[in-house]
């Protein structure tokens, strides 16, 4: 289960913005759109997207990921032959739309419904097991995307990642997944329902790792809560923050004379720094340190927004992909992962749809203010200056978010 989660977050890769990233400069060249055309059209797609999420988590909780992982497989890969045939705005917002709601929300969340079935001791490192799917997707798609464009032109770079989600993701899923361990007989992080493996006199796990009592809230109950909203301010900032930066990165880069390959490596480096705090950030998780990452994530993010502004030479860059990868690192372990710590897994898709619900609105969100500044003024800086200052609102909110337990 974890091998396949991990494996979904992989290959939501062509609903991310890492990877749209790579298409954005060649698209606009041959569709002849303005960069705010562009960002209106992925608004449209978070918009609309955005909408369907808290039904697709309540339809997760209700069928499983059994079924509706290879289904979101299958269907994400028709999204990406979309892609590829388009030719005005409307069909580019029309693709952005499907490729945003299946893989950047869909594809994600039943991944991470997953790992909330089958994980509670150890729930956060396997977030962060899973967060490394995320990361080696960064390092390597937005490479692959450039490779593929540069040979074969942007339309066929989207029929390869159509290819890659069926034969990666679909087949697996279909084989593989089972949706709760307790149907099997076993309990959560592994273990046997009567705490010995059959054959073996002793027990593989000591008594005092059996199940503790979970709370378990509905989303009425979960939304009521002041907790509830300053830890979606924090997925929020950073899903409205870090795509407006990760989208329009090659740009922002080349404002400090960072060539375009470079600006597209430097989100691999951002993966790779957010492997390790991923994983570190899961051992912290399972220790009850969330709202304290979450704070610090939203530090690094405000950090990086003032490098982007003031950076005083091009190998400042490195610093700013390291903050951006140790706060994606976090987020993607511990702002998963808090979720079902704080609110239990009865109706975990339906509450986590509804968080995603708003942070897929407000990553639509994201790119636009910084398309319009440079469309408007040609200088990005008033939508950094107001970026800089939103996660340190959200990170001083999260610091006062107890769980409810």
């Amino acid at each position: 289960m974890l091998a396949i989660s991990t494996l979904g977050m992989f290959l939501s890769a062509p609903g991310q913005s890492f990877s749209v990233a790579a298409f954005i400069d060649p698209m606009l060249n041959d569709l002849g759109l303005l960069r705010t055309d562009y960002s209106i059209a992925y608004l449209i797609a978070g918009l609309v997207g955005g909408a369907l999420l808290p039904g697709i988590g309540l339809l997760l909780d209700k069928v499983g990921a059994r079924i509706l992982l290879p289904t979101l497989g299958l269907l994400l890969g028709l999204a990406c032959l979309w892609m590829s045939s388009i030719g005005t705005l409307v069909g580019l917002s029309v693709g952005f739309t499907l490729i945003r709601s299946i893989g950047q929300g869909a594809v994600t969340l039943a991944s991470t419904w997953l790992v909330g079935e089958w994980f509670q001791n150890r729930r956060g490192l396997a977030m962060g097991v899973v967060g490394l799917g995320g990361a080696a997707s960064v390092m390597t798609i937005p490479q692959l995307n450039d490779w593929l464009i540069d040979e074969y032109g942007w339309r066929m770079a989207w029929w390869g990642l159509a290819a890659i989600v069926w034969v990666g993701l679909v087949l697996p899923a279909l084989l593989l997944v089972r949706d709760r361990p307790e149907p099997l007989g076993l309990l959560s992080d592994g273990r046997w329902e009567d705490s010995q493996v059959p054959g073996q006199s002793e027990p593989t796990l000591s008594s005092s790792l059996a199940d503790s009592p979970e709370l378990d809230l509905t989303v009425g109950q979960a939304i009521r809560l002041s907790s509830f909203w300053k830890l979606l301010a924090v997925w929020c900032t950073t899903s409205m923050v870090g795509t407006g930066l990760i989208f329009h990165q090659v740009s922002l880069l080349a404002t400090h004379d960072v060539a375009r390959e470079d600006a597209l490596l430097l989100l691999g480096m951002q993966a790779l720094v957010g492997t390790g705090s991923g994983v570190l950030a899961g051992f912290l998780t399972d220790m009850g340190f969330e709202r304290f990452l979450l704070a610090a994530s939203m530090l690094f993010l405000s950090v990086a927004i003032g490098l982007m502004l003031w950076m005083p030479d091009p190998l400042w860059a490195l610093a700013y992909a390291g903050l951006m990868g140790l706060q994606g690192g976090i987020i993607r372990t511990a702002g998963t992962a808090v979720w079902i710590n704080y609110y239990g897994r009865t109706s975990q898709g339906a509450i986590r749809g509804v968080a995603m619900a708003a942070a897929v609105v407000a990553a639509a969100c994201g790119p636009l203010p910084l398309a319009l500044s440079w469309d408007w003024t040609g200088s990005y800086s008033v939508s950094l200056i107001v970026f800089g200052a939103l996660p340190l609102l959200a990170g001083f909110g999260v610091l006062t978010a107890r769980s409810p337990r």
